[in-house]
């Protein structure tokens, strides 16, 4: 969360929803049982980019670009959890490390945005 949200909400604004994020780590205080650290970072930095400030707003678009990230992290970890995810990064020939999750999350919602980008321009095009 803190590169990505750095790149696209600032520094300032990404160290603040950092803290406001660290009980989301490891599946929850830790607990591994709910969703993966890593995606529930990039959904609040899609939340920064365009979630509403009130109830009465639409949130539509925030929805749609969550839940594009969530369905790429479940193609690319064959789950959204954090037990299932943790597993297989520390399996036998795994790669042993969660920071390859964040990394590979990361790129993930970089190219989402950078398509949500590309959409926006098109549209302004026509």
């Amino acid at each position: 969360m803190l590169a990505v949200g750095g790149h696209v909400l600032g520094e300032e604004t990404a160290r603040r929803d950092v803290r406001l994020a660290t009980g989301l780590a490891g599946g929850v205080g830790g607990s591994k049982q709910e969703m993966c650290g890593a995606l529930s970072g990039g959904v609040m930095v899609i939340g920064g980019l365009c979630g509403r400030n009130s109830p009465a707003e639409d949130a539509q678009s925030a929805y749609e670009l969550a839940a594009r990230y969530r369905e790429r992290f479940l193609a690319e970890f064959g789950s959204t959890r954090c037990q299932d995810v943790y597993e297989q990064m520390h399996a036998p020939g795994g790669l042993g490390s969660c920071s390859f999750v964040a990394e590979r999350a990361a790129r993930i919602l970089l190219d989402i945005l950078s398509d949500m980008a590309n959409e926006i321009d098109k549209r302004q095009r026509r």
